[in-house]
């Protein structure tokens, strides 16, 4: 590994192989004098990049990168089912009996956790006081009748999928998934990444700062009818990244916090290993959760080419991080943090201010893919 110092701006460590991603990435910073990034890269166990740079983040900032706090649910999960005490294509009220109302009882858990079951909103709409609860919005989701018919379609269940699946691990352990992830993943592998930030990593935790929409930018914000019902929220708004009251409960769909080394070494930590320690999951385990289960059309964010796994994101030519059997998960404000068992890489960037229109940033999807092959 070099030394602290990669460039004129950029800060970190870096594999002696990585020295042209080192220029761009510091050429990056020269472009924008307000980019702030954190990236990092783990291949075959051993971390080949740890880097930042810009105004708004340091070494050790802690953000909320919003949807990529779904990985911690995937990993979660994929514990689950290696453990036997989960199977993908049990019925979900199998093991939460109300879940069954509105001809849901036949939704299994793989359909639930790949945004099959039609419930990317309850009705009338969840409010943010109850997202942010451990049990209120599952409850009334499984009171609603699914948007479509469970298995005929999918639609990205952005927060909902935190709420139900931490309610399915909940009856099926008796823990929270945030309870469940810190005691079985978190802590017992030293992840800087947190389902509900503690109070001792306070001084650490930098805002994300909001998208700057260019002026001729007149593009409409949703391109499916159920758009703005999914992301409606009745009563107070909650800014889910810097609202306290957000990242110190820790959705497990939204509002994780941690750096770009925690996330990589998550992903990591569950596929390859790190450190010299074997992966948490077996290649088995790696399989079922990292396999495609749709892919096509959206119904919630109207985009015609979405993959998934079992919550997991997969990659497509919108959204090309990897290869097939890569996975992860981006973030609406610009993250990404992903993992490609074939290559052996675990990749993750956060962003203090991703580009418009949101999404995965650009810049981290496709260093995200030629690590890959660069290191493979």
């Amino acid at each position: 590994m070099s030394e602290p110092e990669l460039g004129a701006r950029l800060r970190g460590r870096a594999d002696r192989r990585l020295g042209e991603i080192v220029d761009r990435l510091d050429g990056f910073l020269a472009q924008d004098p307000d980019l702030s990034f954190q990236v990092a890269a783990i291949h075959g166990g051993v971390v080949v990049l740890d880097a930042w740079g810009g105004p708004h983040l340091s070494a050790d900032s802690v953000t909320v990168p919003y949807s990529v706090t779904k990985n911690t649910i995937g990993l979660s999960i994929g514990l689950l089912v290696q453990m036997g005490e989960l199977d993908l294509d049990e019925r979900v009220a199998h093991h939460w009996s109300e879940f069954a109302r509105y001809g849901k009882g036949h939704v299994t858990v793989r359909q639930l956790l790949s945004h099959q079951a039609g419930l990317p909103q309850a009705t009338p709409a969840l409010s943010a006081a109850e997202l942010l609860d451990q049990h209120v919005a599952a409850e009334r989701l499984a009171a609603s009748p699914p948007f479509w018919h469970p298995g005929s379609a999918f639609g990205y269940h952005g927060i909902t999928i935190g709420n139900l699946a931490s309610e399915l691990i909940f009856r099926v352990t008796g823990r929270t998934l945030q309870e469940y992830y810190e005691a079985e993943i978190r802590a017992p592998h030293d992840i800087d990444f947190f389902l509900g930030l503690p109070p001792a990593q306070d001084v650490r935790r930098a805002p994300t700062l909001p998208m700057i929409r260019p002026v001729a930018d007149a593009s409409p914000l949703y391109t499916s009818l159920l758009g703005p019902i999914v992301f409606a929220a009745p009563g107070p708004a909650v800014d889910l990244a810097n609202d306290e009251v957000s990242w110190r409960f820790g959705h497990p769909a939204v509002s994780g916090a941690g750096t770009a080394r925690g996330l990589a070494r998550l992903m990591a930590a569950a596929v390859t290993g790190v450190d010299g320690a074997a992966p948490f999951l077996s290649a088995d385990t790696v399989f079922a959760i990292g396999q495609q289960q749709v892919r096509g059309y959206d119904e919630v964010l109207g985009q015609p080419d979405r993959a998934h796994a079992i919550v997991f994101q997969k990659p497509t030519p919108s959204l090309a991080f990897g290869g097939p059997r890569a996975f992860g998960h981006d973030g609406a404000m610009g993250a990404l943090a992903c993992v490609d068992p074939d290559t052996g890489v675990a990749f993750a960037w956060t962003i203090a201010r991703g580009p418009w229109p949101g999404g995965g940033d650009p810049r981290a999807v496709a260093l995200a893919a030629e690590l890959g092959t660069l290191l493979s």
